[in-house]
């Protein structure tokens, strides 16, 4: 409970500079998608890191933006009042990191790893594509189930995308061992994920 509590003081925060600054502001900004926002922050940054050669911050910022998504929905969900439009934000939203977190992250972090060359390059590319079209399709189908149900879902299709944050940081957990054989094995990785 004290978790809520922080993210409720973080959201009358946000409210309250809102007002302040006197602008319109599109979206929600209470504690329902604060995780949510985080997640997309700390995978921008992750991005950076891999940019700058850091491939191993970009992994633990892959971590971070896991760890968020894994309590997203459970926050929300203690809000009992949320309207129809807060409920499809959220999913939307949630969705929208998850491509930031697990569809493109990845791909920078792979490429300071030394997937540098045409042919891992086509994975990365083929890798954010698989990640951006299952979201989407994650989306419509629960719009649907939705539509005909309230009860929360049981169980997915296929490999939710942010299972790359367990396959591919247990990769670089192996990058000593692996040495030369990092990139091969990070490029399979990814194509598994993908797959």
């Amino acid at each position: 409970m004290h978790f809520c509590y922080i993210f409720t003081k973080f959201s009358k925060l946000l409210t309250f500079a809102h007002r302040c600054a006197k602008l319109t502001l599109i979206g929600y900004y209470n504690y329902t998608v604060i995780l949510t926002y985080v997640s997309a922050l700390t995978a921008l940054y992750g991005i950076f890191m891999a940019i700058q050669g850091r491939p191993l911050a970009g992994i633990v910022c892959l971590l971070v933006s896991a760890c968020c998504d894994m309590f997203d929905g459970q926050i929300a969900r203690t809000k009992k009042d949320r309207t129809e439009q807060e409920k499809k934000f959220g999913i939307q939203i949630d969705s929208l990191s998850d491509v930031i977190a697990f569809g493109v992250l990845p791909a920078p972090i792979g490429y300071a790893l030394g997937m540098t060359e045409w042919y891992y390059m086509l994975i990365l590319g083929a890798y954010m594509l698989a990640a951006l079209i299952r979201l989407a399709y994650f989306n419509v189908s629960e719009e649907e189930r939705q539509s005909k149900t309230s009860e929360n879902r049981k169980s997915y299709e296929g490999l939710p995308v942010p299972n790359c944050a367990i396959g591919l940081p247990l990769v670089m957990c192996f990058r000593n061992v692996l040495g030369e054989a990092l990139t091969p094995v990070f490029a399979a990785m990814m194509l598994l994920d993908a797959w």
